[in-house]
């Protein structure tokens, strides 16, 4: 159904609505078109309800080429799985070398089409060139990756009719599908498949760590057949140079599988292209690992995959438990304690399970609990063993045992700012057990790693900053860093990727920088909350400030915003979506159970932060 100008719906003609429950489909037909007069608006559909699918109706008889664009560009919005329907709309040739997966272009609105696509004079009775305008919000490239790009949309295609049998078809059209963004919203989903990063490894045993890398798949066109083969492809462009997949080059689903679904015990099985000899025990193991992450954004129940090799035989089972074993995952991890400074600047904690209002914290063991030196802002380690606070009135930042009879000892970085606001910014962890803090001194910003086991920070190059750093905040995963980026009186947000010294000298640098929420200007507050989302306080222009959830790639999501609070000044989250949010605001340390209101903790604490 097409959205009115009011915002309701209405019918268009060829198409009939019903629901999946039902047993019935959407067929998206063709709807009549002016031959003459301004731009008509492909109006897109609005989201419907999972279980529904849209199906195109073929092109009817003896219709003129303004009709067959507009059924065309119904077609791509349609559930059909190799757009075979849209190919109909094409000629011979054109079908045979169009590539729909080559991109997807998001309009804000449904595409609009010059509706003079009549033909010319007498001599060009046979040929008809259409245009297609709009405004661009976003692109998905053949990787599915999502990339928010704001700009004007232009495309010509042409058309010509077939001398012997009288039909128009398009035979000149760029590669790609293009939609408006409610349809976008109804015919895609965003899901994260995992990688492991390169250089990063946690524990004894050198245990992998899990990096989320976002994409887009159609959701009602077998999704975990597609994602499954997106995952084998390999890490998209931006995540590659930081990450690792276990799987052996040129591994694919072996030929003809589809349909992908796991069996009445929860059990996935992926059948590959791949001998026994091409794989280790070990590896194989990894390989279920980065499918079952992946696999149970879509199906959470999923609780085992088996891989078989090119002969049907079993190469490996991994249940739950052992892929949880087997590679850290930030979102998996339950923080066990809430962290903050009371009123009298000690470092205190509290158990993340704990319910009620009031205070229930207990200062920390060793020199942190015990007050003094002017702490500021703190950052406790993944495991909960040691902890980085700012103090001396963010002048040094300091690194302590989280464990009776502990020492301060001396400062591990230090900054000259003038003030408070312009010395360091609250430092933060990731699962490896590096150390990340900003110098926010507009005369010397810097940003700082201090690296597992080491005393010497480094100073880490970010070529491409637009500004001076004043927050940030490092995923748990070490390959990717949140930064806020004050320029010209604004702070906008930044997310990075972390490369690492490979051995040429090069050192640690933040490259790829992108902006996921550009209306943003005025971000005072962030943290990591889920494998690829961060929470963030901020503004728009001329707006109030507001918190909500900014995907990385800049998507948007359907989890809705945490409830209004006013004077919001810190913020922490954990990657477990699991656990209670928490900020400091106008009223001290509050927290958010879920399907509650925001609950006051402590009136005269500061400085709240998770592990991380």
């Amino acid at each position: 159904m097409a959205a009115d100008r009011t915002g309701g719906a209405r019918r268009r003609p060829g198409r009939a609505v019903a629901y999946a429950a039902l047993g019935i489909v959407v067929l998206a037909g063709c709807a009549s078109m002016p031959d003459s007069g301004d731009l008509r608006d492909v109006e897109s559909t609005p989201r419907q309800d999972t279980g529904v699918r849209v199906f195109a109706m073929p092109p009817a008889e003896g219709v003129g080429p303004g009709e067959i664009m507009q059924g065309f560009l119904e077609a791509l919005t349609s559930d059909d799985p190799g757009y075979d329907t849209a190919r109909k709309y094409l000629t011979a040739d054109a079908a045979r070398v169009w590539r729909p997966e080559r991109s997807t272009t998001v309009l804000a609105n449904g595409p609009s089409i010059a509706t003079n696509c009549n033909p010319g004079g007498r001599e060009e009775a046979d040929s008809a060139t259409c245009v297609l305008t709009g405004a661009q919000v976003a692109t998905v490239d053949a990787q599915q990756a999502y990339q928010p790009a704001e700009a004007p949309y232009r495309r010509k295609l042409h058309l010509t009719k077939n001398p012997k049998s009288g039909q128009w078809r398009i035979d000149g059209l760029p590669d790609g599908v293009v939609m408006g963004k409610s349809d976008f919203q109804r015919n895609y989903t965003s899901v994260d498949k995992y990688y492991f990063a390169s250089k990063t490894a946690v524990g004894s045993g050198g245990q992998p760590v899990a990096v989320a890398d976002p994409v887009f798949v159609r959701s009602k066109v077998d999704p975990m057949t597609q994602l499954v083969r997106s995952l084998l492809h390999g890490p998209t462009a931006w995540l590659g140079p930081v990450v690792r997949s276990s799987f052996p080059t040129g591994t694919a689903l072996k030929k003809g599988v589809s349909g992908l679904a796991p069996d009445d015990q929860n059990k996935l099985t992926v059948p590959l292209n791949l001998k026994p000899s091409q794989v280790t025990s070990g590896t194989c193991t990894e390989m279920a690992t980065q499918v079952l992450f992946t696999l149970r954004n879509l199906v959470p129940t999923l609780d085992s995959v088996e891989l078989q090799g090119a002969g049907g035989g079993r190469l490996c089972e991994v249940r739950e438990e052992r892929a949880e074993s087997a590679a850290w995952h930030g979102s998996a991890r339950r923080p066990e304690y809430l962290y903050f400074l009371d009123g009298k600047h000690r470092l205190v904690r509290m158990p993340t399970g704990s319910t009620g209002t009031g205070t229930g914290a207990d200062r920390v063991p060793g020199p942190l609990g015990e007050g003094g030196n002017g702490l500021l802002s703190v950052a406790v380690s993944r495991d909960e063993d040691t902890a980085a606070v700012v103090g001396d009135r963010g002048a040094s930042l300091y690194r302590s045992s989280l464990a009776a009879g502990g020492s301060l000892g001396d400062p591990l970085v230090t900054s000259a700012g003038a003030a408070p606001t312009e010395r360091l910014a609250t430092p933060s962890w990731d699962a490896r057990g590096d150390l990340w803090v900003a110098d926010r001194d507009p005369h010397r910003p810097r940003l700082f790693v201090v690296e597992q086991g080491g005393d010497k920070p480094v100073q880490v190059a970010v070529p491409d900053l637009p500004g001076r750093i004043t927050d940030a905040r490092v995923a748990a995963d070490g390959t990717r860093i949140a930064l806020v980026v004050e320029k010209d009186g604004k702070q906008s947000l930044s997310i990075g990727r972390i490369q690492r010294d490979d051995g040429t000298g090069q050192g640690i640098s933040v490259d790829g920088l992108h902006s996921p929420a550009p209306d943003l200007e005025e971000v005072s507050a962030i943290s990591w909350a889920g494998d690829s989302r961060l929470l963030v306080v901020g503004q728009e222009h001329g707006g109030v400030q507001q918190m909500r959830y900014v995907q990385i790639d800049g998507s948007a999501l359907d989890s809705p915003a945490p409830g209004a609070l006013p004077g919001v000044k810190a913020i922490a989250a954990s990657e477990n979506e699991r656990v209670p949010l928490v900020a400091y605001s106008d009223d001290g340390i509050v927290r958010l159970p879920s399907g509650a209101q925001w609950q006051k903790i402590d009136k005269d604490g500061t400085a709240p932060v998770y592990p991380g």
